[in-house]
């Protein structure tokens, strides 16, 4: 990105400048920079590039940038200050309004976009995938069982090995534990519980990198880690 000079500002190289910004906690100011300054550069070149090619370029770039969301890491800078942080609010700060989507015009924004979203919207991206895997288990009923099934095992685990005394007898007590173990994961594969973890994850994952992609970043006066509503 290529920051406007100014002849009264100290002349500091754009890639430190933009290192500071990131540093300092002010990614919305890269991310709008980087939508304006392609936006001026394909307008600049309209008219030099036929109409037909502008168009094929600009839909091959489009769906190469769409994919690359998917290779992203959106975990890398993910910390766990950011998941014990408030969750932000659903309303005005993780859906906000229309305007506070574009598409990202490269890859490099793309990439800023869903790291910085991730950490900033983590805890509604895990309360979604309990939403999900929720969902799931209402679909899937013989999975809904076999979970509940499992819990009930070890509670009634946990009942017997403080009525019997069984801490008192280590290796009879780990012998238990190995056979509940079994039991559980026969229970678990037969009622496919791990399908059900797989739609809420799969499905999860895709809409949390879309909308980190997709989501403007915004200051954080204006996206604030309140408690949700």
């Amino acid at each position: 990105m290529v920051f406007t000079s100014n002849p009264l500002s100290l002349s500091v190289p754009d890639p430190f400048f933009e290192s500071w910004l990131r540093d300092n906690g002010y990614p919305e100011i890269i991310d709008q920079h980087t939508s304006t300054a392609i936006t001026t550069s394909s307008a600049a070149t309209a008219d030099a590039a036929s109409i037909t090619n502008g168009f094929f370029i600009s839909l091959f770039s489009r769906i190469f940038t769409l994919f690359s969301l998917f290779t992203i890491n959106p975990f890398s800078k993910l910390t766990n200050d950011d998941l014990a942080a408030q969750t932000p609010p659903w309303t005005t700060a993780f859906f906000g309004s229309s305007e506070s989507y574009s598409f990202p015009l490269s890859v490099s924004q793309a990439r800023m976009r869903v790291q910085e979203n991730v950490k900033r919207y983590s805890r509604n991206y895990a309360t979604l995938f309990v939403l999900f895997f929720a969902c799931s288990l209402y679909q899937m009923p013989l999975a809904l069982v076999g979970l509940i099934s499992c819990l009930a095992l070890w509670d009634v685990f946990k009942f017997c090995s403080e009525r019997w005394g069984l801490d008192q007898y280590p290796i009879v007590r780990q012998c238990l534990i190995r056979f509940a173990q079994c039991v559980a994961a026969v229970i678990l594969i037969c009622s496919n519980v791990q399908m059900a973890i797989f739609c809420a994850l799969t499905v999860s994952y895709a809409g949390m990198i879309l909308h980190a992609g997709f989501r403007k970043l915004t200051s954080a006066k204006q996206a604030p880690r309140g408690r949700s509503k």
